[in-house]
């Protein structure tokens, strides 16, 4: 990058693929910590990774564990819902970087806010119908969220499992195709995940509700300044184009998310 471009570069700010890029690996962070609480706090249920509760289901209705099956048959059904929703509430909407799209992360976090008072004020027992209800509003708002997040398409970045991230990180490494692969990116969302549920078990060695709050900040912080910095990138005047440039309107957005 020369020095032209550079300079170009601190006067618009981060593109709307940075911005969507960060938002993304925020909420990954953020699934994290929901995850260990749906696991540890809910028993035994997972509120984003449905790979894992279908295999805790088939375990749970094979008879040979005392895994639960109530609690994840809820959490699947749940969150196909809140994707569905999710899926109806963007139909036909092409910006994905629209304000709609924030708004529906901003709904995440406020469920995750509301579970947040209610384990504050009057913790659910383990198998009550409280607790159920805690397991389809979570797992609802994780599917919720996986919508927007395919929506937004950050290859690599789902938000809620990062199974296929690194199936893409071994192989295209060198061990495998060896060809150039957005490895920052998927190396990111793997250290991150795996980062916010070592800070969620710690949380709920302080306080369930605590564990449960701090994702709920995290995806409302993540609505309103990625909305905030798309909507500011949107209405910064146009830079003058520099001759030999790509032109507008052509797939600079998706090069730069293909390379980070």
């Amino acid at each position: 990058m020369n020095v032209t471009e550079e300079q170009e570069r601190v006067r618009a700010g981060w593109t709307v693929a940075e911005v969507h890029l960060w938002c993304m690996l925020l909420l990954t962070f953020s699934t994290g910590m929901a995850d260990v609480f749906g696991y540890l706090a809910l028993d035994k249920v997972f509120t984003g990774n449905m790979t894992g509760n279908v295999v805790i289901l088939c375990m749970g209705l094979s008879g040979t564990t005392d895994l639960p099956v109530t609690g994840p048959l809820l959490a699947l059904g749940a969150f196909m819902l809140g994707a569905a929703l999710g899926g109806r509430a963007m139909r036909g909407r092409a910006d994905a970087g629209s304000r709609q799209v924030f708004a529906l992360i901003g709904v995440v976090g406020l469920i995750f806010g509301a579970a947040a008072v209610v384990f504050a004020v009057d913790p659910p027992e383990n198998g009550s119908a409280a607790a159920y209800g805690m397991t389809v509003a979570l797992a609802a708002a994780m599917g919720l969220q996986a919508a927007v997040a395919r929506r937004i398409g950050v290859k690599d970045v789902t938000t809620v499992v990062v199974t296929s991230t690194i199936t893409g990180l071994a192989a295209d490494s060198r061990l495998g195709a060896g060809g150039d692969q957005p490895w920052r990116r998927r190396a990111g969302a793997i250290a991150l995940i795996g980062a916010g549920a070592t800070v969620g078990a710690l949380l709920l060695t302080v306080s369930a509700w605590l564990s449960v709050a701090v994702p709920a900040v995290i995806t409302v912080s993540v609505a309103i300044l990625g909305d905030l910095l798309v909507r500011r990138h949107a209405d910064a005047p146009a830079q003058p184009e520099a001759p030999g440039r790509q032109p507008a309107g052509t797939s600079v957005t998706s090069t730069k998310q293909e390379v980070v």
